[in-house]
C-alpha cells in the first residue's frame, strides 16, 4: 500500500439488532470496504430498494466515498446499484444507505449482515471553472457516444 491509511470516523444508526460487523477489506489489497444490510429486504424482479447500513461516516476533507456494486452479487444474482458510484460527501454525517436494484429474473432475500456494497475512499479534486469564448480544438471535436469507433 502507498501512503498512511486515512483515518475514517465510524458511528453506528439506526439500532436495528445486534451491532454488525464494521466495514472492511477482505483481502490486503482490496480498493474497497465492505458494507453490509442492517436490515433484511426481498427485491422481486426489477425492484429497488434503499437498504440501509446501520453506519455514519465522518470522511475526511478533500475526499469522498465512492459506494460501488459487489460483482458477485451482480452475477450470482443480478443485483447492482441504481446510482453507481454513488457519491458520499466528506460533510454528510447521515446513513449510508445503498440503492439496490434486481436486474434479474428471481426475487432476491438479502438477510441482515449480508454484504450489500463497497465503499472506496478516494481523494477529490476540485475544479475551478474558466469561461471561456471557446474550446481548443481536438481530433474528436464534439463526437461522443461511439464517436471513436467500436
Amino acid at each position: 500500500m502507498s501512503g498512511a491509511p486515512v483515518q475514517l470516523e465510524v458511528t453506528r444508526v439506526g439500532r436495528r439488532g445486534p451491532p454488525l460487523d464494521l466495514p472492511a477489506y477482505q483481502t490486503e489489497r482490496s480498493a474497497g470496504l465492505d458494507l453490509r444490510a442492517d436490515e433484511a429486504v426481498v427485491l422481486a424482479p426489477g425492484a429497488r430498494a434503499l437498504v440501509p447500513t446501520g453506519l455514519a461516516v465522518a470522511i475526511p476533507a478533500g475526499h469522498e466515498g465512492q459506494v460501488r456494486p459487489r460483482s458477485g452479487l451482480a452475477l450470482r444474482h443480478g443485483l447492482g446499484l441504481l446510482n453507481a458510484p454513488g457519491t458520499i460527501d466528506a460533510d454528510y454525517r447521515g446513513e449510508l444507505q445503498v440503492i439496490l436494484v434486481n436486474h434479474g429474473a428471481e426475487p432476491v432475500r438479502l438477510e441482515r449482515g449480508d454484504r450489500i456494497a463497497q465503499l472506496v475512499i478516494a481523494p477529490v479534486t476540485r475544479a475551478a471553472l474558466v469561461e471561456v469564448p471557446a474550446l481548443d480544438e481536438t481530433a474528436r471535436g464534439g463526437g461522443g457516444f461511439g464517436s471513436t469507433g467500436r
